[in-house]
């Protein structure tokens, strides 16, 4: 397997075997296919040369575009094909806390997607000339010309250079673990399962029970399926989920054997300090950066608009400069998430919050 100039491409070629195999350059390697790494792909400046490492496996995501993820395509203008949907438009919210028993509704509207299908439509948007690499980024090590990443790709090394990477790879993001090991983010396992609809469930649920988890458990309908998933500390994560699965069921939410499960870890700031947009050649977007509501855990609309700050950022002579203030509001709105946090996730407030009704839905 080697890169062969007249095969154009990184291909199986018997007659041209003796070919010495050259390292292919670009100015940007970007690392990650998801709303981030297409959004900066797409943005880029058509001077610049890229390619983009990504895989296609499918996120413990619930797929769901908020308010703000649906404004970002309507303020350009795209359409969103209905071959992405995976049902009707949501426009509330069932809150529901097991251990103190309580049920709220709240009014918000999203759009319920197909996540894998939705990443492989904004991947369409990307130029033709960004080569594509599908596998995943095993080494990343920095160079006096800048950076250098082997990729596994169907059972083959390919090593690639760059003069700038870019980290749009979510929140276990091999980037940040990589070259910024000290700026560390707060995790949390996120684990997902699959089941066939078989008793009434809301069109999409947020569940609270801290006996299972100190962050939240979610219920999402997609069509004749439902997903549901959590958010859990690292040890004893798989505990954690089956048991939050034995609370539902006691509940009166019957889950059904499981047709699939997902797992990945999901970033979660602390506070504003652990955003880290990147140093010197390196720089990070979305999720990577930290940009994903502490809240909500929302990250496909803070993804997006990182992304297009940063690819903006590099038509100025000082990208990182110009990155900071292009993204100072998404730092703030996720200040203003972290003081809302205490009023959903301690059981205290959480419960008074919920008795007094306040922005609740009448039943």
């Amino acid at each position: 397997m080697i890169y062969c100039e007249k095969c154009l491409g990184i291909v199986c070629c018997d007659l041209y075997a003796k070919v010495t195999i050259k390292m292919r350059k670009y100015d940007f390697i970007i690392i990650g296919g998801g709303p981030a790494g297409a959004v900066f792909a797409k943005n880029l400046d058509e001077k610049y040369t890229s390619c983009m490492i990504y895989t296609e496996t499918q996120k413990p995501c619930g797929g769901l575009l908020s308010e703000d993820a649906q404004k970002y395509f309507a303020d350009r203008n795209i359409d969103l094909p209905k071959e992405i949907s995976a049902d009707s438009r949501i426009s509330c919210v069932d809150t529901i806390d097991i251990h103190q028993n309580l049920l709220r509704k709240y009014r918000r509207y999203y759009l319920n997607v197909d996540r894998l299908k939705f990443d492989e439509w904004l991947r369409r948007f990307v130029p033709e000339k960004t080569e594509k690499i599908r596998g995943k980024a095993t080494k990343i090590s920095k160079t006096d010309g800048g950076v250098e990443v082997t990729v596994v790709s169907g059972g083959e090394e390919i090593t690639v250079a760059g003069k700038y990477l870019i980290g749009a790879d979510g929140g276990d993001s091999t980037v940040r673990k990589s070259i910024f090991p000290d700026k560390k983010i707060r995790r949390y396992v996120s684990i997902q399962q699959l089941f066939k609809l078989n008793s009434a469930v809301p069109n999409y649920a947020c569940i609270f029970d801290e006996k299972s988890t100190e962050c939240c458990a979610w219920i999402i309908k997609k069509g004749d399926y439902m997903l549901f998933g959590g958010a859990f500390a690292a040890k004893n994560c798989r505990e954690s989920f089956e048991r939050l699965k034995e609370r539902v069921e006691n509940y009166g939410i019957h889950l059904g054997e499981p047709i699939t499960t997902e797992a990945c870890m999901l970033a979660r700031p602390k506070n504003t300090g652990q955003i880290f947009l990147g140093e010197g050649n390196v720089f990070l977007a979305g999720e990577a950066a930290g940009f994903v509501s502490p809240s909500s855990f929302e990250g496909i609309s803070r993804a997006m608009y990182s992304a297009e700050a940063l690819a903006k950022a590099f038509n100025t002579k000082n990208p990182l400069k110009y990155y900071k203030k292009y993204t100072a509001y998404l730092r703030f709105v996720i200040f203003l998430k972290l003081l809302k946090c205490p009023f959903m996730y301690s059981p205290f407030l959480r419960k008074a919050v919920m008795k007094s009704g306040i922005t609740a839905v009448e039943e």
